[in-house]
């Protein structure tokens, strides 16, 4: 990929530039590439600590075409629980799981490459050591294998549905009821491709999808809730609450039109993560608080007197 620095952009260091300009890289990324000379001005490379000038062309590479390597990154993580066999990570609203199209850095996993080392690759070279996922703009825990045996253990467990995740969330709108259960098949939109649907159950592309909900506080035109995921589909929890028309606050995909911009995505967080440990067999069990921009919302709501 080829660029030209604009008059705004000048003086600025090619590291910042590229992490700005081109999407995908972070600025940790930018300086891997920059020191192997895989980038070039005005097709020459240059000192790491350049400052690009109006009119420069700027030639980056594509990431995921250059190397089937993740690059490690040297991104702080905020780390739970860890032994030999497995991690416990906070993961913080934002932050893609793990390198795709589009996404080739700036993820847990280059994080955790950098913090630890190779990963077990069971899932795939650029899944690794990941067993289950959340959405880049949901926070909250994840159980991150770093062995093959680990990795086996734990994906069983998401399997039988044994594995405990339980979540807090914002949505519209009130419930007459306290609990409820919503069992709605889900799969990829017959229309929207990026998008996720309830699908008929007789419709070959449905996966059984079950998420149990529970009313923790009531608001004027909202709900905070928790919730249990019985089955671990794409997007489960948003698709679920939106077909009852109580979707999650902040939802851009799936919410209102108008979105809710403070949230910079959906109040969705990963509270709580229980399983059995792979390899000891110890039952673990592990909590986070809700994170700032989550408590920061509630507080901006009004209560509703019960």
């Amino acid at each position: 990929m080829i660029k030209t620095v604009t008059a705004e952009q000048s003086g600025i260091r090619l590291d910042k530039w590229i992490a700005e300009q081109i999407e995908g890289y972070s600025r940790s990324a930018a300086q891997k590439i920059m020191e192997n000379g895989s980038v070039l001005v005005n097709g020459a490379s240059c000192a790491k600590n350049y400052k690009v000038k109006m009119g420069d062309s700027i030639e980056v590479p594509d990431m995921m075409e250059q190397s089937n390597e993740i690059i490690a990154e040297d991104i702080p993580l905020d780390i739970v629980y860890e032994d030999e066999h497995l991690l416990v990570v906070n993961k913080p609203k934002h932050m893609v799981v793990h390198p795709a199209d589009g996404n080739p850095s700036g993820t847990l996993v280059n994080a955790l490459i950098h913090h630890c080392g190779p990963l077990t690759s069971v899932n795939g070279e650029f899944r690794q050591g990941i067993v289950h996922r959340i959405d880049k703009d949901t926070s909250g825990l994840l159980v991150v294998a770093k062995t093959d045996a680990a990795y086996e253990g734990l994906a069983e467990q998401v399997r039988a549905h044994s594995m405990d995740r339980y979540y807090e969330a914002v949505v519209y709108g009130g419930f007459k009821e306290e609990t409820g259960t919503i069992s709605a098949p889900l799969g990829r939109h017959p229309v929207d491709r990026k998008r996720q649907a309830v699908l008929k159950a007789t419709d070959p592309n449905a996966r059984e999808a079950v998420t149990h909900w529970s009313v923790l506080h009531r608001y004027k035109g909202f709900t905070h809730i928790r919730l249990k995921l019985e089955t671990g589909r794409t997007h489960q929890i948003r698709v679920h609450m939106a077909s009852l028309n109580h979707p999650v606050a902040g939802d851009p995909v799936y919410g209102p039109k108008k979105v809710i911009t403070q949230l910079e995505g959906q109040c969705l967080h990963a509270r709580a993560l229980g399983f059995v440990h792979p390899i000891t067999g110890e039952h673990l069990f592990f909590e986070s608080e809700l994170p700032a921009y989550f408590s920061r919302y509630l507080k901006s709501l009004q209560p509703i007197e019960e």
